[in-house]
């Protein structure tokens, strides 16, 4: 499931964006400035932001140019309620990827926020290849050369999150965060045995490894035999 952070200062708005985009099937957490985004960024991982353009303590633009300045290159489609050229070429400078003018229409926003999720590499219809592996987010398989192998939802579901993001490392606080979810009673105990269980499963697949970086987390490698 991709996870989603509507940046809004105006509690109604971002009340309504969380529930449209909640019922297209996307997870949602909310911040109400730039500031609050980047502290929930350190405990989330986000797929896409969407993002409002005028906010207290740190606005759309200085948030964005932060992002883009060390690096992290997280869709975002910027909300604004100007509808000037020179407003939507100062987001652009800042790095944002798409623009939207208020009052949102609810369709456009989502078609938007698919065509960014495809353009960011991840497999719009849920399918991912690794080599001659390919894993089916729906059906929860991961096929190799005409042999395929149903997980269980968890196990599939960490697989899928590290080898979308080759070589970027997941703390275990964001792996249990986005995968078993904020109030689960689970240890993260929990993600090294999944883990365990994954590289026991694959170990004789050529495509890929899940390294341990220790005192953090996990990522995956991808060998391009």
């Amino acid at each position: 499931m991709f996870q989603l952070m509507v940046v809004e200062d105006d509690k109604s708005t971002a009340k309504l964006m969380k529930a449209v985009l909640t019922l297209s099937g996307y997870k949602v957490v909310s911040a109400s400035d730039g500031l609050d985004a980047l502290k929930m960024m350190e405990n989330h991982h986000i797929d896409l932001i969407v993002l409002d353009v005028m906010m207290p303590n740190m606005d759309g633009y200085e948030f964005t140019e932060h992002l883009r300045s060390v690096g992290d290159n997280t869709p975002i489609l910027m909300v604004t309620a100007k509808h000037l050229p020179e407003e939507l070429s100062k987001g652009f400078i800042a790095g944002t990827d798409d623009y939207m003018v208020k009052p949102v229409k609810e369709e456009e926003m989502l078609l938007r926020i698919k065509a960014l999720l495809r353009r960011a590499s991840i497999a719009n219809e849920h399918k991912l290849h690794v080599g001659k592996i390919t894993l089916d987010y729906d059906a929860l398989t991961v096929t190799r050369e005409g042999e395929s192998q149903t997980l269980p939802q968890k196990e599939f579901y960490l697989l899928y999150k590290l080898l979308s993001y080759p070589d970027k490392i997941f703390t275990r606080l964001q792996l249990m965060d986005e995968i078993w979810g904020m109030d689960t009673e689970t240890s993260d105990v929990t993600v090294n045995v999944h883990i365990n269980r994954l590289r026991k499963r694959f170990e004789d697949a050529p495509e890929f490894d899940i390294m341990a970086i220790r005192g953090i987390g996990y990522k995956a490698v991808i060998h391009h035999g």
